[in-house]
């Protein structure tokens, strides 16, 4: 059938006319978007309009897509295919719109069975109206032909659309709306990927999924055997949790829920609110008042080991208070609730991700890196955000976590329930996670390159399994440090390191010690705020300084490891005096361990960490005397560039395909390569498909990433060309701006 594009144009009158017709606006534009489809014989077509308070394009009609999404669906500039359109002020044509590296998928869109894409701008003079899109599920559907026709149709339409826009806007002002528009989707940045969905809990406010008013009905018909009630259920939940976490996550959850089970016992507490009890107050607001009572004494305190408690008083009433008010058969922990908060502390994370959260939304300022990384690690959904208005939503108001997006639904409509449902289903399914992965990895060319595993948590070490993993790439040691309330002792280490030789059978286990400093904050450590706590007392240099530590650490890792090879590597080497002393303490603590009694037969591979630009200097010397080198990526991009990569404000300038970049890591391969020294890489770049194809080009084998993502690298490493990779390397280093490396790589990515 004939697409009647020049009989659409001719008659584009009719559908101005169609506001004439009895309809509100929203209706009209259904009406547009109705006719230009059937017109142009495609299964979807779509009007963004621009929003410019919000400086974002909204969905506002559809045919073919979701309409629940319509007023919710919000992009930025620049996202997706449809934000791209906007951005350049051009058309995109697509014959597989997924096949271009600027396409976003949308969940619960409906849109997965579209290929064909096209749009195109809607401008009035200069001034930016919206975007019109269509899609077909045929791919190749749209032609130029086609896309020179809803240019005509964008231009014809952009005056009336412009009215109805300026139009909406009025009736948002006046009706209050625009203020429910704005946190309608809380935009945001993903952090890890899932789908969680529930009610709003804001963590700041230890009753606010209620308040007071709920809790007061609810205590009008309770009284103390009820309170003691609750008392003895809330202790029961939490000693079997504590017993559930110490077998899950041994390595962090020593203890956690110890301040929340004395507290059950303290008579300040307890005995207070008992006796408020006895005195006629309702056993709900006496929780409330006395948690509120010792929040405000905890939060004036300059201890900051005492501040932290401050959210522990807060579970604890959150806990009693949902059990009191019997709500489900989980009755007291954050089943079916998401937890927005201002900050978090790792300690926190741990707690609330026991008790079942179902994800996390962080104000973007209280954020830091270790937070997302452990959060990765404990498979919970969780999502940064600028927008204060997020703390502006109604209690208890559904929401659901798009983790994949990055963007927060609040008061989903029933159909974009059930389709986030699926997807909640799909994302959770690790079933044929051990099908999709083979042992050994080559490229198409046979080219044999190693997946090794960096793992967070000893939780991570089955899933590195699961996905046959060759090894552990990177253990990071500080989690246990940073969580608790004090340094572990050298037992407990050696009983978190012996479970990683227990849990992992391969030769390649890599532990890398202590790095603190910089956003990894030990509370129980005095004097350690700084003025660039990045450039400050970190790493190695904190290690060096604090000889007792790292002997104790050292210690565990060489007892644990008896019996096996494994390697030890140290953090944010500056020079080959560091790494020299670093193995000197490795050899003290080894004569420490046999002075006293214990085997230290066989000695580990010592490594460095290349992640300064003092190392890539020395990466000759280092590679004579080091055993194996690892590039810490994250950080060797944060101080090549001068960018903190935990400031939103300059995170634009945090860029992986710097030249700078690409040629400091050339540099340190050839100097492993000289010395024939094992050289491997960590960090988000090596599950950069882009900067992948680079490293593989430049003659690095070995990757250490998240074994979540091992079977999808695997997966593209298995399609790529090491050869044409090589080539296209070198072609890469010998450019000199950002914009032609970005341009290169995305051209060799959208060939592949």
């Amino acid at each position: 059938m004939n697409k009647d594009n020049v009989e659409l144009i001719c008659n584009i009158g009719e559908l101005s006319g169609l506001f004439r017709e009895k309809s509100d606006i929203r209706g009209f534009l259904y009406k547009v978007v109705k006719t230009v489809a059937a017109h142009m014989k495609a299964d979807v077509c779509s009007i963004y309009l621009y929003d410019e308070f919000l400086d974002r394009l909204i969905l506002e009609a559809t045919e073919g897509l979701n309409p629940d999404l319509i007023g919710k669906l919000i992009l930025s500039i620049g996202e997706g295919l449809v934000g791209s359109s906007m951005k350049e002020l051009r058309p995109i044509l697509e014959k597989r719109g997924r096949d271009n590296p600027s396409f976003k998928a949308v969940p619960g869109s409906l849109e997965e069975k579209y290929d064909a894409f096209l749009a195109v701008p809607i401008l009035q003079d200069v001034s930016r109206i919206g975007v019109l899109v269509l899609q077909h599920s045929r791919p190749g559907y749209f032609n130029r032909n086609d896309m020179m026709a809803l240019k005509a149709i964008a231009s014809q339409l952009a005056t009336t659309l412009e009215n109805a826009k300026l139009l909406m806007g009025v009736n948002k002002k006046n009706n209050g709306v625009r203020e429910q528009r704005e946190i309608s989707v809380i935009r945001g940045r993903s952090i890890v990927e899932g789908i969680g969905i529930g009610t709003v809990y804001v963590l700041e406010d230890q009753h606010n999924d209620r308040g007071k008013d709920f809790y007061k009905e609810i205590c009008d018909s309770l009284g103390l055997e009820d309170f003691q009630t609750a008392l003895k259920q809330t202790a029961e939940q939490l000693q079997n949790l504590q017993a559930e976490m110490e077998e899950r996550l041994s390595d962090v959850a020593s203890f956690i829920f110890s301040t929340h089970l004395l507290m059950l016992q303290d008579t300040s507490f307890i005995g207070f609110i008992e006796d408020e009890i006895r005195g006629g107050k309702g056993p709900c607001l006496a929780v409330i008042d006395r948690v509120e009572y010792f929040v405000g004494i905890f939060s004036q305190s300059e201890n900051p080991r005492v501040i932290e408690k401050v959210q522990d008083i807060r579970d604890l009433g959150h806990r009693i208070l949902r059990n009191l008010a019997m709500e489900d058969q989980n009755a007291g922990d954050y089943s079916g609730q998401l937890v927005i908060a201002r900050e978090l502390l790792p300690s926190e994370l741990v707690k609330i991700t026991a008790q079942h959260v179902e994800g996390f939304v962080l104000y973007s300022q209280g954020a830091s890196a270790h937070i997302a990384v452990l959060a990765k690690s404990l498979d919970v959904p969780m999502m940064y955000t600028e927008d204060k208005n997020v703390f502006n939503l109604q209690t208890n108001i559904p929401v659901i976590l798009d983790g994949i997006q990055g963007n927060l639904l609040v008061d989903p409509g029933s159909d974009t329930m059930e389709e986030f449902q699926k997807i909640h289903s799909s994302v959770s399914d690790w079933s044929d996670l051990e099908n999709s992965v083979t042992d050994e990895t080559f490229t198409r060319d046979g080219k044999k390159l190693s997946l090794l595993a960096t793992i967070n948590l000893l939780s991570d070490i089955s899933t590195a399994v699961k996905v046959k993993a060759e090894g552990i790439g990177l253990y990071r040691s500080e989690f246990p440090f940073i969580i608790r309330n004090s340094f572990p002792s050298e037992e407990e280490q050696f009983l978190v390191y012996s479970k990683i030789f227990q849990r992992m059978s391969s030769d390649i286990i890599t532990l890398r010690t202590l790095d603190i400093g910089g956003d990894k904050i030990l509370s129980y450590m005095p004097d350690q705020k700084e003025d660039n706590p990045f450039l400050g007392l970190r790493a190695i240099r904190f290690l060096l300084q604090n000889k007792k530590i790292f002997v104790s650490q050292l210690k565990a890792m060489l007892r644990a490891g008896q019996g096996r090879s494994f390697r030890i590597m140290f953090p944010m080497i500056s020079s080959l005096d560091d790494f020299l002393e670093s193995k000197r303490m490795v050899e003290k603590s080894r004569e420490f361990l046999l002075r006293d009694g214990f085997e230290c037969k066989n000695m580990p591979q010592l490594g460095v960490m290349v992640e300064l630009p003092s190392a890539i200097e020395m990466a000759g010397e280092l590679a004579e005397e080091a055993d194996f080198i690892s590039i810490g990526s994250n950080d060797l991009v944060q101080y090549l560039l001068g960018v903190d990569r935990t400031n939103e404000k300059v995170s634009s300038f945090y860029e992986a395909r710097h030249p700078a970049v690409l040629r400091s890591i050339a540099r340190v391969v050839r100097a492993a390569a000289k010395a024939d020294c094992p050289l491997s890489l960590c960090g988000n770049m090596a599950s950069d498909r882009g900067m992948l194809y680079f490293l593989v080009g430049t003659g690095m084998t070995n990757f250490s990433l998240s074994p979540g993502l091992i079977p999808e690298i695997q997966h593209y490493l298995n399609s790529l060309n090491a050869e044409k990779a090589k080539v296209d390397a070198k072609i890469l280093l010998s450019m000199k701006t950002l914009k032609e490396v970005d341009s290169y790589i995305t051209e060799v990515l959208s060939r592949s």
